[in-house]
């Protein structure tokens, strides 16, 4: 048992210090190069805490186990929801500005659209991989554009109007820390963060595997959890310290890369045919929750604490759906 809870507790301590690291210097490297935290979240805290889901889905595709790697990107998305955000909410009230909201949750919210309609029609082939990965391009394009533009022309009332409703913002770093420095010290959380992933998701794949669990239900459940770990530390960390933008651009960013960047990979590497349980069930479910937070986010513009409850329920409920 020392091969399996090793990697585990290890996992465990590396996720919690790298994400510690990576939610600091992330904020202030953002206000360095005159980018808002929302981008930031969705960029280098969203899609790097996305890498244990890229290394294991396009592994398992490999390996001819696409019920690990669809399982790992819906079951990730759907953690993502209704676990770590709600887990966010129910510690601090998580603060979601307009674009986040209609721009990014909207995209969020197609892209599921769209994968789970695609996934009842067509195999996950080379070309859909390739249209995949050409519109997160895309988007990333957009995002920055908007945001660079917004920058310049926008004043801190909206940002000290966030940070009323919740206290004020703790400082990330000193403020004389170079760039450079904050930026290296951002990538070695973030190098922390997906090592504890892999160590962690490698002992939880062995411990379900000994005890007889099937593939889909591994990757839906075990390995979509453990990978999703990197995001469920950074959002709550983020969420201590205040950091709404960040915890939300965070959930947001990694679901749409992980359809996008994640499931494209997956298809350009090793086409396959998702799951027809995934099809039928999950990928619904993902579309369902992806729609649920927009509501409530949109209500106050805002996720309070009692929306937090419910998302974290949700989760319990879909565990439960699954279990054997």
């Amino acid at each position: 048992m020392t091969e399996i809870w090793v990697p585990l507790v290890g996992g465990l301590l590396l996720l919690v210090a790298g994400g510690d690291l990576l939610v600091r210097s992330a904020v202030q490297t953002a206000e360095r190069l005159g980018m808002s935290p929302l981008v930031i979240g969705l960029t280098l805290v969203g899609f790097g805490t996305s890498m244990p889901e890229l290394v294991t889905s396009v592994q398992a595709g490999l390996r001819g186990a696409p019920g690990v790697a669809y399982g790992n990107i819906v079951g990730s998305n759907i953690a993502n929801i209704l676990l770590i955000t709600g887990l966010s909410a129910l510690l601090c009230p998580v603060i979601v500005t307009r674009s986040a909201l209609w721009r990014d949750a909207g995209v969020m919210f197609v892209v599921a659209v769209f994968f789970a309609g695609l996934a009842m029609v067509f195999p996950m082939g080379r070309l859909l991989g390739g249209m995949m990965i050409f519109g997160l391009i895309g988007y990333l394009w957009v995002v920055i554009r908007q945001e660079r533009t917004s920058a310049q022309t926008s004043t801190p009332h909206d940002t000290s109007h966030a940070v009323s409703k919740t206290g004020p913002m703790q400082p990330p770093f000193p403020a004389e820390r170079s760039l450079g420095l904050s930026i290296f010290i951002a990538l070695s959380g973030l190098a922390m963060v997906i090592a504890g992933g892999w160590l962690l998701v490698s002992g939880a794949v062995a411990l379900a595997r000994g005890a007889g669990l099937s593939e889909t239900l591994i990757g839906l459940t075990i390995v979509a959890v453990g990978t999703s770990l990197p995001e469920l530390i950074t959002s709550v960390i983020a969420a201590l310290k205040r950091q709404g933008d960040v915890a939300f651009g965070n959930v947001v960013g990694s679901n749409i890369y992980n359809i996008l960047g994640i499931g494209g990979t997956t298809a350009l590497i090793a086409p396959s045919h998702v799951p027809e349980k995934i099809v039928r069930f999950d990928a619904p479910v993902m579309v369902g929750t992806s729609l649920l937070l927009m509501i409530f986010a949109a209500t106050g513009m805002r996720i309070e604490r009692r929306e937090g409850a419910v998302l974290f329920a949700g989760y319990l409920a879909y565990l439960a759906m699954l279990w054997p």
